[in-house]
């Protein structure tokens, strides 16, 4: 098929139409449109002009550039508004076959491509939009999970692959317009990757980036390891944008209705599964709050009796210990005193000397029996005056804590008290200074006056110094006359 440049040397109405429709919407960053089949494609060329004259025209590069940029946000408007309107009309999950979503990938892919630097390898001149996207991660910690999904798929092997995974996981992770606002609002670091008047430089990257926010409501699934994300090629279909304006506005209009109004409902019932879910969640946090909160007061209680029963247990032990050893005792002396009845007077006198020594045995038994006696009785008073002197001393921590309080009220007053009078001694300080200061003042006067008072008696001596001498002289004068 021909390009939609005009054949003849006159130019139809038919062609200026498409002339100008393709530079107003089509014209994009060193494309031209070409038919391909039923469909409009487009296509990477180095030069290209428009217009139906024969000799391109050299318009200025930042013009250009400019026209670039509208073009290319105007065509992510399109493919962001046909992506939703036909995925909320889907109400499916959306996969990789799906062509809306694929030419939405591939205008962000020319998006992302605008304006790129050409880094030299050891094959030539590279432009990869990979670069941007992995500054990423370092802005946003939680695309740091993506980063290193793509890195360890196991089919991409080019830059190109990696990105175009990269904005997949993305999308299906719903954070596509968090982390480009994100990688946006740091030019320090886009500008060592692209041109300053490109896309993602200017404004309208910014614009881009706020509607990849209505992308939230779509749920995609892509399954990266079956998919040749390396050489496919990144051409854009523009069928799916054109549109017969005269037959098509009623029904566009209701299309528009409907696709907002589910737009709406989808959204609301989202939220209030939202808000019952987080209601549930609260309230699973506060049941759980509490019943820890009663295990550990039951645990601390449980702890409290514990420590007290093994204090009682201890003390028990410690006097069924000595019961025993008295019961042991009684019996040994009553089984001597018992042997002792059934001795025979024969033997009696024969084992005299046994028996002293039964008799001493006896008596060193009974000594025992009573000094352990003794050692009970000195344990249990040795016991109430330890709890005696652990109350006392419980009650002078507490007239000590008080005491304490009170000190330190004292203290605190007293340091008020210091406080006010350094203002005070400083203000003194200050007026003696001023006094003193004046005092000086008037010192210096008085000297001066004292001074002045002295030139001015000596001024009044010399004058009548002065009078006595004219005096003279006028008396010479009148004599000399006469």
């Amino acid at each position: 098929m021909s390009a939609l440049t005009p054949q003849s040397d006159m130019p139809t109405p038919t062609t200026d139409k498409i002339t100008q429709a393709a530079m107003e919407t089509i014209y994009l960053c060193k494309f031209r449109v070409s038919m391909d089949g039923e469909w409009l494609c487009l296509r990477e060329l180095d030069d290209i002009s428009l217009t139906p004259d024969p000799e391109p025209t050299h318009e200025d590069p930042n013009y250009l550039m400019a026209n670039e940029r509208m073009n290319l946000m105007n065509m992510a408007k399109l493919s962001i508004k046909g992506l939703i309107e036909s995925a909320l009309n889907l109400g499916r999950t959306l996969d990789s076959d799906y062509a809306p979503l694929q030419q939405f990938f591939v205008v962000m892919e020319h998006c992302l491509k605008h304006g790129l630097k050409a880094k030299k390898t050891f094959l030539g001149q590279n432009k990869s939009f990979w670069g941007p996207l992995e500054l990423v991660e370092k802005l946003v910690p939680e695309a740091a999970e993506i980063t290193a999904s793509v890195k360890d798929l196991p089919g991409l092997k080019t830059p190109v692959g990696r990105g175009r995974a990269w904005l997949r996981l993305a999308l299906m992770q719903k954070k596509l317009s968090e982390y480009m606002k994100a990688l946006i609002n740091r030019k320090d670091l886009l500008s060592e990757f692209y041109e300053p008047n490109a896309l993602m430089m200017e404004e309208e990257g910014a614009i881009i980036a706020g509607l990849l926010v209505g992308l939230n409501v779509i749920d995609a699934n892509f399954c990266m390891k079956g998919e040749d994300l390396d050489s496919q090629v990144g051409v854009i279909d523009f069928s799916m944008y054109l549109k017969d304006g005269n037959s098509t506005k009623g029904s566009e209009g209701d299309g528009q209705i409907t696709a907002i109004l589910d737009q709406k409902n989808y959204v609301e019932e989202l939220n209030r599964h939202l808000r019952q879910d987080m209601i549930n969640f609260f309230f699973i946090i506060y049941a759980t709050v509490n019943n820890l909160q009663a295990k550990v007061d039951a645990l601390e209680k449980s702890n409290t009796k514990l420590t007290e029963e093994v204090g009682v247990i201890e003390n028990h032990l410690l006097i069924i210990t000595l019961q025993e050893e008295m019961e042991r005792v009684k019996e040994e002396s009553s089984y001597i005193l018992e042997s002792n009845r059934k001795v025979d007077n024969r033997q009696i006198t024969a084992d005299g000397h046994a028996l002293t020594e039964a008799r001493k045995q006896l008596k060193e038994e009974t000594q025992l029996r009573l000094d352990v006696e003794k050692e009970l009785e000195v344990q249990i008073g040795m016991r109430q005056e330890m709890e005696l002197a652990m109350k006392m001393l419980e009650k002078d921590v507490c007239e000590k804590q008080d005491a304490l309080v009170a000190l330190r009220q004292q203290l605190d007053d007293l340091r008020a008290l210091k406080h006010e009078l350094s203002f005070k001694l400083q203000s003194s300080d200050m007026g003696v200074k001023q006094k003193s200061e004046l005092n000086s003042r008037l010192e210096e006067k008085t000297n001066q006056m004292a001074a002045t008072i002295k030139q001015l008696e000596q001024s009044e001596k010399d004058l009548v110094k002065q009078a006595k001498t004219l005096n003279s002289a006028a008396n010479k004068l009148i004599q000399k006359h006469h």
